[in-house]
């Protein structure tokens, strides 16, 4: 099985530009190249902040540009997000029957399952009981033969950037009660929210994350400093999964730095590598 995740678009109303940077044409390069080279993948999953200020005009910006992505996708929403707007705009994101954005999907290696952690008026994560009930049943109701993936925007764990830890999921005790039982059959947590690349083991879920495709956060694990954003190179995440093994690479699809082949027919490895081939 092949996914693509993508995070953190923070799409704004067309014409505009966010931190000096176009979210649409370094989206639309994303698509672009996935399209080039991925189209063999079952499912993009975008995980939140899809748009920077929830604004009408940026979800259809956002939905114009996925509009020739050749991969079926889903959106889940952020804490940049509006939860209404977004339902509104888009029919890729799922919808539970308490009207949040949540869902599942039944792909060639397990259950995908789609979170919705925000909470309007403020950037932490949140489950409220409804949410949390939801997930609790979903886990109850998968087939014991079927792995387990989730998909959040915030983590339910601090990741040592103080500034990020601060917003992660509140309710990350209940969250955790509630997936214990299906710990053997979880085979991965993706989230996004912190625009870094980032991977590791919470309670035994492997869990990974990267960097948004608009701007990102700056790495500093010093809680006394500022928090900074940064126009490091956006990137996207491939999954490939089999019976045995989840394996994430981290593509920063805009890289330009030159491309060279290892060695040069004709002349020694030592020549080749200590010249200017």
């Amino acid at each position: 099985m092949k996914l693509i995740h993508i995070t953190d678009t923070h799409f704004v109303a067309p014409g505009l530009t966010l931190y000096g940077l176009d979210p649409h044409a370094r989206l639309s390069a994303a698509v672009t190249d996935i399209n080039a080279h991925h189209r063999d993948a079952e499912l993009v999953i975008v995980t939140g902040d899809i748009t920077h200020w929830g604004e009408p005009q940026a979800y259809a910006s956002f939905a114009d540009c996925m509009a020739v992505l050749k991969v079926p996708y889903v959106t889940l929403v952020g804490n940049h997000d509006l939860r209404h707007e977004c339902l509104a705009a888009l029919k890729s994101a799922p919808r539970d029957n308490n009207g949040f954005v949540q869902g599942f999907r039944d792909a060639s290696r397990g259950r995908l399952i789609f979170l919705d952690t925000l909470e309007h008026d403020t950037h932490a994560g949140h489950m409220c009981d409804r949410r949390l009930s939801w997930l609790q049943q979903t886990l109850a109701e998968t087939p014991q033969e079927k792995p387990i993936f989730l998909f959040m925007h915030h983590p339910p764990f601090n990741v040592g950037i103080d500034a990020m830890d601060q917003i992660a999921l509140v309710e990350r005790e209940q969250f955790s009660d509630i997936i214990k039982p299906y710990l053997g059959r979880i085979r991965h947590l993706f989230h996004g929210h912190v625009h870094r690349p980032i991977s590791g083991s919470w309670m035994g879920v492997p869990f990974s994350t990267l960097r948004g495709t608009n701007h990102q956060v700056w790495f500093d694990l010093n809680p006394s400093s500022p928090h900074l954003a940064s126009q490091e190179p956006p990137a996207y995440g491939v999954v490939l999964v089999t019976g045995h093994t989840v394996i994430v690479h981290a593509h920063d699809y805009m890289d330009q730095s030159p491309r060279f082949p290892f060695s040069k027919d004709g002349a020694s490895d030592r020549e080749y590598v200590l010249g200017t081939f």
